[in-house]
């Protein structure tokens, strides 16, 4: 099992718990994104972090292609 299909299935359940219990997905992955800021900073340098935040962040638009797939 790849490390994307855990997340992936974990993050579904997540979702699937929280919306049973009435709360709002968007509270859901605000929640799980601070959980992976945290733990990021245990291994990572803030700059890093934050780096890495930046390249989600600016490559999350899925009608644009990600600047290493252009020719």
């Amino acid at each position: 099992m790849s490390a994307t299909e855990i997340a992936t299935r974990h993050f579904s359940a997540a979702i699937a718990e929280a919306e049973g219990a009435g709360l709002g997905t968007d509270s859901v992955c605000r929640a799980l994104l601070s959980c992976v800021v945290t733990k990021y900073l245990e291994i990572r340098p803030v700059d890093d972090v934050q780096s890495e935040l930046r390249f989600v962040a600016d490559n999350c638009d899925p009608a644009m292609d990600f600047m290493s797939m252009r020719p």
